[in-house]
């Protein structure tokens, strides 16, 4: 599984826990999207969900954005989070809060050398980031993980408003739970992608499409776009939209694809003709059936559980 999103979460969009910390992973993640409120309790062992609930949100209710307020209706996202984490949580307060990828800015940013001090980096990273926002770098939350590369180091950095992940935070207290950890909903689904080679993860939701591509559980590439279309989209609209990404990584790289996950769709087996035939790649679903036991899936569909489900099994 890839290593990246370990990173990030015991990190965080905002650090709240030492990566080397003794506090266990919560058993608890919830996922707060545009139309709808997720929610999921790990296995005992730890390779899916024991139980998943969901709740749908009124249109309006939550605006994914990167400057603006996102949670329009706060007393329906607050119901929504007591009714679907309330149904699997059990006694369990601590959760991985999973927030919309419009709401953080994921970046790959390449460096000769990074000061071994984290504090140090942090602020490294801060500065190179600045001028590549829509808002002060200085009032935002940032997280990254450092990769090694034969050239250097390519940092991944999470970043967001403080204000923006502070309610949703809020939102999460108010409805009696304690959020430790906020991830963007695409990292977080990279929890459970099997990346040791060449491979692109595909996140559809109802406003953006996220991409990652990734090689020896290495993140390579990371683009979110704006999709109108939302979860409605063909597997030849996906194909054309994520095409730029594959030739990116085929030119920057000199590899081909080997695999492709996709999420967020309800038929994403319609997609897999046109991904398959544009890069020859194996194409298959991100959260399998396996992973949502019986008494997990219920009335959930799987194909909307990639954030919470990766958020957890990694």
């Amino acid at each position: 599984m890839i290593n990246i999103r370990e990173s990030f979460l015991y990190r965080g969009v905002l650090p709240k826990v030492s990566s080397n910390s003794n506090i266990a992973k919560p058993r608890l993640a919830c996922e707060i999207a545009a139309d709808r409120v997720l929610a999921g309790r790990l296995a005992d062992g730890g390779a899916g969900l024991e139980a998943c609930a969901a709740r749908e949100l009124a249109p309006g209710s939550v605006v994914p954005d990167l400057v603006e307020n996102n949670l329009r209706q706060r007393d329906a996202v607050r119901a929504g989070i007591e009714a679907a984490l309330g149904s699997v949580a059990g006694r369990s307060k601590d959760v991985i809060a999973v927030v919309p990828d419009a709401a953080v800015r994921v970046m790959l940013v390449e460096f000769d050398t990074l000061p071994s001090d984290h504090e140090e980096a942090l602020g490294v990273v801060r500065f190179r980031m600045k001028k590549s926002l829509p808002f002060d770098v200085d009032k935002a939350k940032v997280s990254y993980h450092a990769q090694k590369t034969p050239d250097g180091v390519k940092v991944v950095a999470a970043v967001a408003l403080a204000n923006v992940v502070e309610d949703y935070e809020a939102a999460f207290r108010d409805a009696g739970f304690i959020p430790g950890v906020v991830l963007p909903s695409m990292l977080a689904a990279l929890g459970s992608a099997d990346a040791k080679k060449p491979t692109m993860v595909v996140k559809v939701d109802a406003h953006t499409t996220s991409i990652a591509i990734l090689n020896d559980d290495q993140l390579q590439l990371f683009r979110t776009l704006e999709n109108s279309r939302g979860v409605t989209i063909s597997g030849e609209q996906l194909a054309e939209e994520v095409y730029p990404s594959v030739v990116f990584f085929q030119d920057t790289y000199h590899l081909n694809l080997e695999k492709i996950y996709v999420a967020g769709l309800p038929e994403s087996g319609g997609a897999a003709p046109a991904l398959a035939a544009q890069t020859g790649a194996e194409v298959q679903e991100l959260v399998s059936s396996s992973q949502l036991g019986a008494s997990a899936g219920g009335s959930v569909p799987r194909w909307r559980m990639a954030g919470v489900l990766g958020a957890l099994v990694s």
